[in-house]
């Protein structure tokens, strides 16, 4: 047993070693689309580094600037037949605020059409960030998890601000009556399990498309001329604009539950 043990360990390390071959043949040395560190400093005796993902969130950050910059000045300059980026800037707050609107409402909407717009255009501009050479900071999972927690903190706060104690209560115990709470526990998971679907989704499907890039790039660097443009289009642009829209509309519809219907 034991000499047949050590002969399965030498064939694994063998094919181990063989698979190595043949990817480092094939460039595979040049794939990378993990996060790096930058640079690292300590705090408290702990260290912090500044990654990647930082630098890239900040460079989506300071271009969402100018554009609200740019965006305020044209308004200011406005005509009354818009022209140029004043029909740019209009037709983005137009569409942003009729999809908030048809989703959560007249009463809701007005409330959050400025965050859901904040972040429809922060995680459409991190998603294609990858046609510019960036790592889409949304293929990092603590940057997804962060805006699902704040959807999740949103969700119970206007919770407990538009409904009832007593309606809380008979919505976490339903199907069932209230007072027999024995689907508590089940719906109590699904309320925790919000802000995990909501990153874990965005945060994978970003993900799968970063490395499939990689891929492309460092297995088949010498034929990716031109035709991975058509990837681009589909992994960056398509799937980015999907996800953006997923995010916010299911973001939208879970604290517009919380407001009356009109």
């Amino acid at each position: 047993m034991i000499l047949q043990t050590v002969k399965i360990a030498e064939l694994s390390k063998g094919g181990e070693t063989v698979n190595n071959a043949i990817l480092m043949s094939s460039g595979a040395e040049n794939i990378d689309f993990m996060i790096h560190g930058i640079f690292k400093y300590e705090i408290f005796g702990q260290e912090v580094w500044i990654t990647t993902s930082h630098v890239c969130i900040l460079i989506v950050v300071l271009l969402m600037m100018a554009l609200a910059i740019a965006g305020n000045r044209a308004m200011k300059r406005a005509k009354e037949i818009p022209e140029g980026f004043q029909n740019v800037v209009e037709l983005m707050v137009e569409k942003l605020d009729g999809m908030v609107e048809a989703t959560m409402g007249r009463i809701a909407a007005p409330k959050f059409a400025n965050y859901i717009s904040t972040i429809f255009i922060f995680i459409l501009m991190s998603n294609i960030s990858g046609l510019f050479g960036l790592r889409p900071p949304t293929a990092d999972y603590g940057t997804t998890l962060a805006l699902g927690l704040i959807t999740f903190f949103l969700i119970h706060i206007t919770q407990f601000k538009n409904l009832p104690v007593k309606q809380i209560w008979k919505d976490m115990c339903s199907p069932l009556p209230p007072w027999l709470p024995v689907w508590f526990p089940i719906n109590l998971i699904s309320e925790i399990a919000v802000p995990i679907s909501l990153s874990l989704r965005l945060f994978a499907n970003i993900l799968s498309g970063t490395v499939m890039m990689a891929l492309v790039y460092g297995l088949l660097s010498k034929i990716a001329l031109v035709w991975p443009a058509a990837l681009h289009v589909y992994f960056d642009l398509f799937s980015g604009a999907i996800q953006t829209y997923v995010f916010c509309m299911l973001t939208m519809t879970y604290i517009g539950q919380n407001y009356e219907t009109e």
